[in-house]
């Protein structure tokens, strides 16, 4: 089991920037691929970025390649995800997840953890 907590949403002006933090606990930290997703009403959980449990491959959703960052610190089982320039249409709940991989593979769907949410919404 591995719990998840995120937290750094809130509400921000278009142009601005947000940062993210995912904090882990339960077992190895190491051993999980992370993503970011985030999810409107109405629409399906989209990945937004993810990253190998080694840290060293990301992937990110061609709306956001530029513009959002996601890090990870393995010693601090932490993840995060720096978001800049962000648009009205970044606005939804953020969720952080993990899944078990090996060190440089990055999952794109059929997370196993889930952390509660975390909602931004950006201001036109």
């Amino acid at each position: 089991q591995v719990q998840l907590v995120e937290s750094g949403g809130g509400l921000v002006q278009a142009g601005g920037s947000l940062r993210l933090s995912c904090a882990a606990s339960g077992r190895t930290f190491g051993n999980y691929a992370m993503g970011w997703f985030r999810q409107v009403p109405g629409k399906e959980r989209e990945l937004v970025a993810g990253i190998s449990s080694g840290g060293t491959s990301t992937i990110y959703a061609d709306s956001v390649k530029g513009r959002f960052t996601i890090s990870r610190d393995n010693i601090k089982n932490t993840m995060t995800l720096q978001m800049n320039s962000l648009k009205p249409e970044d606005t939804a709940v953020y969720y952080c997840a993990a899944k078990p991989t090996g060190p440089s593979l990055v999952p794109t769907r059929r997370y196993d953890y889930w952390g509660q949410g975390t909602q931004v919404t950006v201001s036109s």
